[in-house]
């Protein structure tokens, strides 16, 4: 891929940013060119903007991240090694410079025009449920992308949130995306434990624990399916739950949220508390 040259703290709605494609394996050079049009997503990590293919008309979702010169990105090569309905597909990548010599990744990757967050914010803010069909064919396939992840590349996600699985309105195709926390878990291998955004963050990384597995994926999407069904997250533990989990815990500074009662919740809630039960005779 060729590297394009642009400036990177301009506005990038309206930027045209032409890049080159193939030449390699006996596959012809193709100049590919896209022009931004709106940003769908910020943080840390970088932006998120969606963009328009000149040469094709296709909608594509850029990711663009700074890139250290000194490493390889793990998004870029864990992105590379998947391919599943369900996942989020890369179309390619290429890089960008800024006038002060900053290196941008840019991963280019399909677009899907809703996330779950704000399907299910839809709902909740009409105060109506989700319809139960919905829930069911969006949770089958989280898990299925989730099982492929976990067993084909053996990638642990690490941040399964609403906002960071895409669906499409009209087919209602879900799609597992951001890998920028992923990882392939080595057994034995300590990882960080401050991972995954809190409200979906499993019990285990909750009290440090640094050699974990990709079950904490499985623990997330059970958050997430809660909140599918409720309508909202399942709140803050009390001071006392948290200490009948480990009595030594003394680091308690949850945000303050309240709680939905595990005996007002739904079936799902009743399994999940029994679940949270299981692990508090483990540890």
């Amino acid at each position: 891929m060729s590297t394009s040259s642009v400036n990177g703290n301009d506005s990038l709605t309206g930027h045209i940013i032409s890049t080159t494609v193939g030449g390699k394996k006996g596959k012809p050079k193709q100049t590919l060119s896209y022009m931004a049009e709106r940003i769908v997503g910020a943080g840390s990590f970088g932006i998120v903007f969606q963009a328009k293919c000149l040469e094709t008309g296709e909608p594509v979702a850029i990711k663009k991240v700074l890139q250290d010169r000194r490493y390889k990105n793990r998004e870029l090569q864990l992105m590379r090694m998947m391919d599943h309905p369900n996942v989020i597909a890369l179309k390619h990548r290429f890089f960008s410079t800024t006038s002060a010599d900053e290196l941008f990744l840019n991963l280019v990757m399909e677009y899907v025009p809703e996330s779950m967050y704000r399907v299910s914010k839809f709902y909740s803010n009409t105060n109506q449920s989700m319809p139960l069909i919905y829930v069911k064919l969006y949770m089958h396939q989280i898990f299925r992308g989730l099982a492929y992840i976990h067993t084909v590349p053996g990638v642990c996600h690490r941040d399964l949130t609403p906002q960071n699985i895409l669906v499409d309105p009209l087919t209602h195709q879900v799609k597992i995306c951001d890998f920028g926390s992923a990882k392939v878990l080595v057994k034995g291998e300590a990882n960080i434990s401050h991972i995954c955004s809190l409200f979906y963050r499993a019990p285990e990384l909750m009290f440090g624990a640094t050699e974990y597995t990709t079950s904490i994926d499985i623990w997330s999407a059970g958050c997430v399916l809660a909140e599918l069904l409720l309508g909202k997250v399942l709140g803050t533990p009390t001071q006392e739950e948290v200490f009948s989990t480990d009595p030594n815990y003394s680091d308690f500074k949850f945000p303050q949220v309240r709680a939905h009662p595990w005996h007002k919740g739904c079936i799902f809630c009743s399994l999940l508390s029994r679940g949270f039960s299981d692990y508090q005779r483990r540890v």
